[in-house]
């Protein structure tokens, strides 16, 4: 087993708890903002800055709002922005957007072998709860939280930190998985460890999300074959290593 194999085998070591974002790490639907931003400030009669999106990353749907506003100058409440992105993306959310390769099954992975589940994602209530209810997912999480509900999006680590708190889980026994830069900062500044996961949005940023991570996946499918035969996390460990010494196998299906 080479060294990078090793690591993802070690990951789930004294893990209790693991958090997600949403948008390009759990759910491919990155593709689908780019489009909405053209869309959208097309409608006011400007074309789409090419560094708009390395702008707003990490930002809160609500900060992401005010930076609209205040960057074109738009003649819109910050409820009539909010109200605009949602009505564009929901049906988006609803019918389009898929989860990542392997995610289901790891979810399905974590939920047997007893580690807690959270979600902290920078995007609206709305378009979560609609993309996770269309994909059939809800179920799997204890708890979702989106960066309108503290004081700074990513990359500070408040969202990361709230979920811990409702997980009932110290910082250092929770993984975090990210797409982006701010959300690994994000989760590095929370104190815990951070898988950084590819997406073709944020290819470019492939060197830097690599410098920052503690580890780094294609998709969820590579880690399947490294934790697959985990069963049930054990009372006294709070983690998932005594399960894998016990040598049980299982199987899953794909996401």
């Amino acid at each position: 087993m080479n060294q990078e194999r090793t690591e993802l085998f070690s990951m789930l070591d004294g893990i209790r708890a693991v958090i997600f974002d949403l948008d390009g790490t759990l759910v491919d639907s990155m593709w689908m903002w780019k489009a909405i931003d053209i869309e959208f400030l097309g409608r006011y009669g400007y074309s789409c800055p090419d560094d708009l999106q390395k702008a707003i990353e990490g930002m809160s749907f609500s900060e992401t709002a005010v930076y609209f506003k205040e960057r074109f100058d738009l003649p819109l409440t910050l409820d009539e922005i909010k109200a605009a992105w949602i009505q564009m993306s929901i049906d988006k959310y609803r019918f389009q957007v898929p989860l990542k390769p392997g995610a289901g099954a790891f979810l399905a992975m974590l939920r047997e072998a007893g580690i807690r589940t959270g979600i902290a994602t920078s995007n609206g209530r709305d378009m979560v709860t609609a993309v996770l209810d269309s994909l059939g997912v809800a179920g799997c999480f204890d708890t979702v939280s989106t960066a309108c509900e503290v004081a700074a999006g990513k990359p500070a680590p408040d969202i990361y930190l709230k979920v811990a708190r409702e997980l009932d889980v110290p910082p250092a026994s929770c993984l975090v998985f990210e797409d982006v830069p701010a959300g690994i900062l994000a989760g590095k500044r929370a104190g815990m460890r951070v898988c950084a996961v590819e997406d073709e949005f944020s290819r470019p940023m492939e060197a830097e999300k690599r410098r920052l991570a503690d580890y780094c996946i294609r998709d969820f499918g590579e880690l399947l074959s490294e934790t697959a035969y985990v069963k049930k996390k054990p009372e006294a460990e709070g983690g998932v290593k005594k399960a894998q010494a016990a040598g049980k196998d299982g199987t899953h299906d794909g996401a």
